[in-house]
């Protein structure tokens, strides 16, 4: 099973591209980061959730390093279309004996103190501390004077945050939705004019390594051309659904949005629809979350969008370890307006490369090249 990614940047032609390794989880700890994520997409995209503390969600999803301050110290960011702020450790936030990588603005001679209180809240507690004003580098895209938030609190990402892979976050959605309205990584990499385009594109390795590209895509990670759907709302990654079918029949033509979330590991939907594709599967509810399933049960699902089928067989869909499966979505119910939507995070992405394209305000799919090998 596939987890977080450490990462190195290199150039690609005139792009730049952040590779994405791929160490592995066992069955236990991705159970955990599914429980895990259904806390973290409740208090992302506003559902109900009880305050349970958000155990291992980190192990499951991809980072990558991003440099911050004069001398560059590097530290691990979720690269994430669900979110609009970069937020980074300072030492404050944890105890000395803490693997995590951190932001010292002391040693930095081109920090500008802000001090603006920032403060987001998880399904457990905050994520706080204040902006702070520096350099930053993503892949070799240098912005200087960039505000982002020193974080001192981690405690809403409850003790998972002490034993997880990242340190930060780095969110690539849009400016409606940034904390406090500061500018974002996005808009900070497009207004550099250091991009050939003002695109990036994600592919996903399936059980191997992956990418992350920007100012363009890379063809060697994908086959055939793009289809491409306009966005629905400049907020998250969001676009319009026509339908999901369950096995070639229509199961939910009610839900009519869905939002692209490279920082989630599964799919996401309203929890009456995924419990009725469970049950037709004979699939069996752990933890009243994530769904276990024979890995031999053959069924596929296929999401419409823009009147095109986009269909996952089984195999796609679940995270195997034989001879049982994780069935790779789970309910959530996001309220109306927002809601209710389907959230595609990597399952979906695993099959098809991603296109997010800024400066045409749309997102294109092409499918994977399975036999793509990142050097």
């Amino acid at each position: 099973m596939k987890s977080v990614f450490a990462v190195s940047a290199v150039s690609v032609g005139a792009q730049k591209s952040i590779h994405l390794q791929a160490p592995q989880l066992s069955f236990g700890e991705m159970v955990n980061s599914i429980n895990g994520h259904h806390n973290e997409l409740a208090a992302k995209y506003g559902a109900t959730s009880s305050p349970v503390v958000i155990d291992n969600f980190q192990n499951a999803q991809y980072s990558g390093p991003i440099t911050v301050g004069t001398d560059g110290e590097t530290v691990s960011v979720v690269y994430d279309t669900g979110s609009s702020n970069l937020w980074v450790p300072n030492k404050d936030c944890c105890n000395r004996f803490s693997p995590h990588s951190f932001y010292h603005h002391e040693k930095s001679a081109t920090y500008t103190e802000n001090g603006t209180i920032f403060n987001i809240r998880y399904g457990s507690g905050p994520v706080a501390g204040f902006y702070s004003k520096d350099r930053i580098q993503i892949g070799d895209v240098e912005v200087n004077d960039y505000t982002f938030a020193e974080v001192n609190d981690v405690s809403g990402l409850g003790k998972g945050y002490s034993i997880g892979k990242f340190d930060g976050i780095c969110g690539m959605a849009w400016d409606s939705i940034s904390v406090d309205g500061v500018q974002t990584p996005v808009q900070a990499l497009v207004a550099s004019g250091k991009l050939p385009e003002p695109v990036f594109g994600f592919y996903i390795g399936d059980n191997k390594a992956g990418e992350l590209t920007l100012g363009g895509v890379n063809s060697a990670y994908y086959t055939g051309d793009f289809t491409y759907v306009p966005l629905k709302d400049k907020s998250y990654w969001e676009i319009a659904m026509d339908s999901m079918k369950l096995n070639d029949a229509v199961i939910d033509a009610n839900t009519k949005s869905a939002i692209v979330d490279s920082g989630t590991s599964l799919m996401a939907g309203p929890t009456d629809v995924v419990s009725a594709i469970a049950k037709q599967l004979g699939a069996t509810s752990i933890l009243g979350k994530e769904y276990i399933i024979g890995c031999d049960k053959e069924f596929s699902i296929t999401y419409t969008i823009g009147g095109q089928d986009y269909k996952l067989t089984n195999s796609e869909v679940n995270i195997a370890d034989v001879p049982l499966c994780i069935m790779g979505m789970m309910g959530i119910d996001i309220p109306a307006p927002r809601g209710p939507l389907w959230i595609l995070g990597d399952v979906f992405m695993r099959k098809y490369y991603t296109k997010f394209d800024v400066g045409q305000e749309r997102i294109g799919f092409a499918l994977v090249n399975k036999a793509a090998v990142v050097v």
